[in-house]
C-alpha cells in the first residue's frame, strides 16, 4: 500500500481533509467515489483534477468509483453557480453519460479481474424508482434545514441581490449527494467521497447522513480549484473548454494549450496532471529554471497529458503539426496533416478566396492581383526572386512558375508564406 494522502500532499493536491483519513486508508484497500456531472458528452480540463485523484488512487491499490450523476444531473448543482442550470433530459444524459465512460477509461482500469478495478455507477440506477415520500421520510428527517442553510454553497446564493433566489430544486442538491454517498457506503462499501474544494459542503453532508443513520464513519477530501497564476480561470480560453474529446477540441490544440502554459503555471501542472515520480519532476524543474528559454517543461507536461488523453500517434501528430509554424517542417509533413488540424495550425490566418476555375496562375499574379499577398507584381518579383516565398513549404524562385491544381491540398487549400513568419491561406472553391 503506498500512502495516497502523502502521494497528493506533494502534488499540491489537497485542499481540505477530513480527520482520521490518511489513517483510514493506511488500513488497507478502500472504495473511494467522486462524481462527474454529465452536462456534456465530454469530459474536459476542468475535471482533470478529479480525474487524477482517482487515478492516483487506484495506484496507490484503492478502489476507484466514479459516479456519473444521471439523477443529480436533472437538478444541477448550486455550488458556485449565479443561477438556476437548464435541465437535461433522460436521454441527452444517457448520452452523456455514455461519452464520459469511454474517456474514463483511458485514465482508470475497468478490468474486473483486478482487486482494486475502477467501477462507474449512475445515481439514476437507484434514484429513479425512489418516491419523493420516501426519500423525504427516510433521508430527509436525518438532516435539518439549519445544516443545510450553514453550507456556503446555500449561503452564497441567498446572499446575492438577486431576485432569482434559489429554488428548492436546487437546495435539496446535497441531500441527493449525501444519500449518494449513503448509498455507495451501505452497497459498494465506499469510505471516501472525494472532489473539489466547492464541493466540501456537499461531501460532509454525506459523512454526516452516514454517522447519524449507521453510527459509523466515512470520509472527506477535496482538492483546490485550479487557477491560472495570473487568477484567471483554468482550461477556458477565447474558444472555450479545453475539451477531451478530440471533435471538440483537437490533439494539436490541446498540445498547444499545455505547451503555452506559464512557467509558473508549468511547477505546478506538471504535479497535478502528470503521473511522473517525485524525482523525475524535481529534476524537470531544476532544469527547466537553468534554460527556462527552451521552455522544456512545457513540452514534457505537453508530452505526458497529450500521451495520456488522446494517445502517442497523435502526440506525434501535434508535435509535427507545431514545426509547421515554429519548425523546419517539410511540406510532406504539411500533406500528412488531417484538415481539422490544418485548419487548427492555421486559425487566424490571414485567408483568400480563389476560384478553381482561374488555375493554372502565374505566380506574380497569385500573389500580387489575385490576392493581397504582396502590393504589386514588382514586389512580388522581387520577394520570390529572392527566395522569400514558399507554397506548401516548398520556395519558389522562379518567377515565371504557375500555380495549378498540383499545388491544392485536401483539395481546397494552398499555403502560401512570406518571408519566415508570415502565413496566408487560399480557398480554392
Amino acid at each position: 500500500m503506498n500512502n495516497f494522502v502523502e502521494e497528493l500532499k506533494w502534488r499540491g493536491m489537497i485542499q481540505d481533509i477530513m480527520p482520521g483519513t490518511e489513517e483510514k486508508l493506511m488500513e488497507g484497500p478502500q472504495a473511494a467515489y467522486v462524481g462527474i456531472d454529465p452536462t456534456a458528452d465530454s469530459l474536459h480540463i476542468g475535471h482533470m483534477v478529479s480525474i487524477m485523484i482517482l487515478k492516483h488512487f487506484q495506484k496507490c491499490g484503492h478502489k476507484p468509483i466514479a459516479l456519473v450523476g444521471g439523477a443529480t444531473g436533472m437538478i444541477g448543482d448550486p455550488s458556485m453557480k449565479s443561477q438556476e442550470r437548464n435541465l437535461l433530459d433522460e436521454a441527452t444524459l444517457d448520452h452523456n453519460v455514455a461519452g464520459i465512460k469511454a474517456q474514463l477509461s483511458k485514465f482508470l482500469d475497468f478490468d474486473a479481474d483486478a482487486p482494486n478495478c475502477a467501477e462507474l455507477v449512475n445515481n439514476y440506477s437507484w434514484m429513479k424508482d425512489y418516491s419523493f415520500l420516501n426519500f423525504i421520510r427516510d433521508i430527509g428527517k436525518h438532516i435539518t434545514v439549519n445544516y443545510m442553510m450553514a453550507k456556503d454553497s446555500v449561503k452564497k446564493r441567498l446572499s446575492r441581490d438577486s431576485s432569482e433566489g434559489m429554488s428548492f430544486t436546487e437546495f435539496s442538491y446535497q441531500l441527493l449527494q449525501g444519500y449518494d454517498f449513503l448509498y455507495l457506503f451501505e452497497h459498494k462499501n465506499c469510505v471516501l467521497q472525494m472532489g473539489g474544494s466547492d464541493q466540501w459542503g456537499n461531501i460532509t453532508t454525506g459523512s454526516e447522513l452516514i454517522r447519524r443513520m449507521t453510527g459509523k464513519e466515512a470520509f472527506a477530501l477535496t482538492c483546490p480549484l485550479i487557477r491560472k497564476a495570473d487568477g484567471t480561470k483554468f482550461g477556458k480560453t477565447e474558444k472555450g473548454n479545453i475539451w477531451l474529446d478530440p471533435e471538440k477540441t483537437s490533439p494539436y490544440e490541446f498540445y498547444q494549450f499545455w505547451l503555452n502554459v506559464s512557467d509558473e503555471d508549468a511547477d505546478r501542472y506538471i504535479k497535478i496532471f502528470t503521473m511522473l515520480s517525485r524525482e523525475e519532476i524535481e529534476a524537470a524543474i531544476a532544469n527547466h529554471q537553468q534554460a527556462p528559454e527552451r521552455r522544456e517543461l512545457q513540452k514534457l507536461l505537453a508530452r505526458e497529458i497529450t500521451i495520456m488523453v488522446h494517445g502517442e500517434a497523435e502526440y506525434n501528430n501535434a508535435v509535427a503539426a507545431s514545426e509547421i509554424l515554429f519548425g523546419k517542417a517539410t511540406s510532406e509533413t504539411l500533406k500528412a496533416l488531417d484538415e481539422k488540424t490544418f485548419l487548427a495550425v492555421f486559425d487566424g490566418v490571414p485567408s483568400f478566396d480563389l476560384p478553381k476555375a482561374e488555375l493554372p496562375i502565374n505566380i506574380l499574379d497569385f500573389l500580387a492581383v489575385k490576392t493581397n499577398i504582396l502590393p504589386s507584381k514588382g514586389e512580388a518579383r522581387k520577394m520570390v526572386s529572392g527566395g522569400g516565398v514558399s507554397i506548401n513549404k516548398e520556395k519558389v524562385s522562379d518567377i515565371t512558375a504557375n500555380i495549378d491544381e498540383s499545388h491544392i491540398l485536401d483539395e481546397k487549400y494552398i499555403l502560401v508564406q512570406k518571408g519566415k513568419k508570415n502565413y496566408f491561406l487560399i480557398h480554392v472553391k
